[in-house]
């Protein structure tokens, strides 16, 4: 029989396996990031014990003297960030911030439009029927914007056409939701903002996935170009911990601030938020300089993958102009399939829908994309020439059908040089190094 003390130690034993195999692969997760030590240390502090309900100066609880004063410093360097008027730091994830841009801007019932899963939007845009949160959790319904599939971006005439017909129809978006998962190119947000704003709805954008890039100034500008309200995580291309904000303009603060709390959080995960004021400043220093450099490295990383033969989507645009990039890997297999032997040679990507999979009899768990992103390799001090070294490795595996266990060897040898966080002020612990305080 297994002991109470052993559970104990196998728990450490996996957190210590996971960082170790970390430290010799190579992650392609568009969706995930690597904190530098300094927001590290944030989420070991005192502070992920305490609650701070409702916004600083105005608690429930006591003892919120220093918790704040850094949010306060959140709030304002994130404004500097954003360009914003209004920020709202306290959303926990990019879920919760989006039903917060919900619960603020809609009712039940209402039209919301956005695109579908497959064609690059986020679960929490999804349908009732689908399981998706703006439909079961909040109760709105879900009409898609259309995908120009060529360019992997909203097709303008016939979005115009679509809001004209729901609005002849008696129901009107009262919201739109830019943004999305597969976010490769700027949303057309200004061609469209007359259109959405003349039939009353609020445009909102989620920035979960660029919102390091638009702070860094190389991706678009969602508040100048005509948006409400911006949604974000703040663990992708912005490279923080796991957390969320919501900014806007000052008109619509109270009614965010309401719906955040009591509407969507109790205690926002004060460790986190921290971490966040951390990243912020980060960014601020170093931001311009990454997210540049993450641009060109998936451009690289692209181009590197087209020309040994694979169906990187978008070549006729240099295939993305943001962190991630698309593949059609049907004439190699599915998606699902080869995930996982990436994934057994160290090299760590996702599945993906293609915007015709779900027409063509795919799912999610076997489709006909892979997403790749280059977010944390960059982060970790990557340029283009190491693209071209890991799209050599993806060959290997995929096409050539090479022994994973040699891959694996390899990668683990170029990532011996790569093992500190780069765009950060400071870097004395290694990336996925092991930190024990027991």
């Amino acid at each position: 029989m297994t002991s109470n003390r052993e559970y104990y130690e196998k728990t450490f034993d996996l957190l210590k396996t996971h960082h170790k195999w970390f430290q010799e692969s190579i992650p392609l997760i568009a969706s995930e990031n690597v904190p530098s030590p300094a927001v590290r240390e944030a989420l070991t502090t005192d502070f992920g014990n305490r609650y701070a309900e409702g916004w600083p100066g105005e608690r429930v609880y006591a003892g919120c003297v220093y918790i704040d004063q850094v949010e306060l410093i959140c709030i304002e360097l994130m404004k500097k960030l954003f360009n914003a008027e209004f920020v709202d730091v306290r959303p926990i994830s990019g879920v919760v911030s989006n039903v917060v841009v919900y619960t603020a801007f809609t009712n039940p019932g209402d039209t919301m439009m956005a695109l579908s899963i497959p064609c690059g939007g986020h679960i929490t845009m999804g349908k009732r029927e689908l399981g998706g949160t703006a439909g079961a959790v909040h109760g709105l319904v879900v009409e898609y914007l259309p995908l120009n599939y060529e360019e992997l971006n909203i097709d303008i005439d016939k979005t115009k056409e679509r809001v004209e017909k729901l609005a002849k129809a008696g129901t009107p978006p009262k919201l739109v939701m830019f943004g999305g998962s597969v976010f490769p190119f700027p949303h057309p947000i200004r061609e469209l903002t007359d259109t959405f704003h003349e039939v009353g709805a609020t445009i909102g954008y989620d920035a979960a996935h660029v919102a390091g890039l638009i702070a860094g100034g190389v991706f678009q500008d969602p508040l100048r170009e005509g948006a409400d309200v911006v949604s974000l995580s703040t663990h992708k291309t912005f490279f923080g911990p796991q957390h969320g904000s919501v900014l806007s303009w000052e008109k619509y603060a109270e009614q965010i601030k309401k719906a955040t709390f009591p509407g969507m959080v109790s205690n926002h995960h004060l460790h986190a938020l921290a971490g966040v004021a951390i990243a912020c400043a980060e960014m601020l220093e170093f931001g311009k300089e990454y997210t540049r450099q993450i641009v060109k490295n998936s451009k690289a990383l692209g181009q590197a993958l087209h020309e040994r033969g694979f169906k990187v989507l978008a070549e006729h645009k240099g295939f993305t102009e943001s962190h991630a990039i698309l593949i059609d890997i049907t004439e190699q297999g599915d998606g699902g399939t080869i995930e996982e032997e990436l994934e057994k040679g160290n090299i760590i990507i996702n599945r993906n829908l293609l915007p015709w999979d779900i027409k063509s009899g795919r799912h999610f768990m076997h489709p006909g994309g892979i997403r790749l992103g280059t977010s944390e390799v960059t982060r970790l001090g990557m340029k283009e020439s190491e693209m071209t070294e890991i799209a050599e490795f993806i060959k290997r595996v995929v096409l050539d059908k090479e022994s994973v266990e040699k891959v694996k060897k390899d990668v683990a040898e170029l990532r011996r040089d790569y093992q500190k966080v780069h765009y950060c002020f400071e870097n004395a612990t290694d990336a996925y190094e092991y930190t024990k305080i027991r």
